[in-house]
């Protein structure tokens, strides 16, 4: 090692925002912050510098690299793409729990869900959306609330499409097993109906019935690139994920839902979120973060 590496190693250590294994300087972080935003929306500002060193310090240790600023040099060239990728995935938070915000699942099963077994039963489709969906607890939740209320629901044509940014955790989604300590927030009923207590590897688990999973649809979906889809979607969970962007992708994303939107459809988001921009002209706040999309007679739609 040269005399002028040395240097420069120790240099980047005493700039570096994070004390640690790797050195992260503002150089890294707004380089990291700048890909993440362009490929996801995500905001992220030095604030997060501990965030972004404590998601990603393994990862660049497993590859063998010895600082952030190797780091981004690889995950901004083509030989990095797939590195890229899995840095997305390493930033992205996928905290979620079966009916999380129970008022919305209460809501759907009350208020909504009569109207739209009407349709169905006039032989209508019915759409559902989990647009964040995670490790799938969101959109099983959807599913076991239909299934609670309208038991043969497959019988009629209702599904429910659930999608992520991250292929890691839709894998995990799509095979439906989870740790006890997942099931916290269903009731023993629940889970005696739709659950069958299995061994996985060695770990217990709870593996959700296939008449639950049939219900559902996976694919992975980036809200700020191509929809392959026009809708219309009865029902939108769009929960604690729209919080991340900045201000003007939120109205953007917004204003997409409003786009995809069913007469009379509602929609569904996080605790610290509210509609804004152009869209907050085409929803109305019906209770506490749930939203009911106008019909274009009333003139309201985009």
């Amino acid at each position: 090692m040269t005399l002028d590496t040395t240097q420069g190693i120790k240099k980047a250590a005493d700039d570096s925002l994070v004390s640690g294994e790797f050195p992260l300087t503002r150089r890294d972080l707004n380089e990291i912050a700048a890909m993440i935003y362009a490929d996801a929306g995500i905001y992220l500002n030095e604030t997060k510098a501990s965030l972004v060193y404590s998601r990603l310090s393994k990862h660049i240790r497993t590859m063998g690299l010895k600082s952030f600023r190797e780091y981004c040099v690889l995950v901004s060239s083509p030989e990095g793409a797939q590195a890229r990728r899995e840095m997305l995935s390493y930033l992205t938070t996928n905290f979620t729990r079966f009916f999380r915000e129970n008022h919305h699942f209460e809501h759907l099963a009350k208020d909504v869900l009569p109207g739209l077994m009407a349709k169905a039963r006039a032989g209508g489709r019915v759409r559902l959306w989990s647009a964040a969906c995670s490790d799938g607890q969101e959109p099983y939740s959807m599913a076991l609330t239909l299934l609670s209320a309208v038991p043969n629901i497959a019988d009629y044509d209702i599904r429910i499409l659930a999608t992520d940014i991250d292929p890691k955790i839709l894998a995990q989604a799509r095979t439906g097993a989870y740790d006890a300590a997942a099931l916290e927030m269903v009731s023993p009923a629940l889970r005696k109906q739709w659950f069958t207590e299995t061994s996985i590897n060695g770990r217990r688990k709870w593996q959700i019935s296939d008449q639950v999973k049939q219900l559902i649809t996976f694919n992975e979906l980036n809200l700020l690139g191509q929809w392959p889809f026009k809708g219309p979607f009865d029902v939108i969970f769009c929960r604690n994920v729209v919080i991340y962007f900045d201000e003007a992708t939120q109205h953007k994303i917004w204003a997409r839902f409003a786009s995809v939107m069913g007469d009379n459809g509602h929609l569904y988001i996080g605790h610290s979120e509210r509609v804004a921009g152009e869209a907050r002209h085409h929803f109305d706040n019906i209770g506490i973060t749930a939203y009911r999309f106008q019909t274009m007679a009333q003139g309201r739609r985009a």
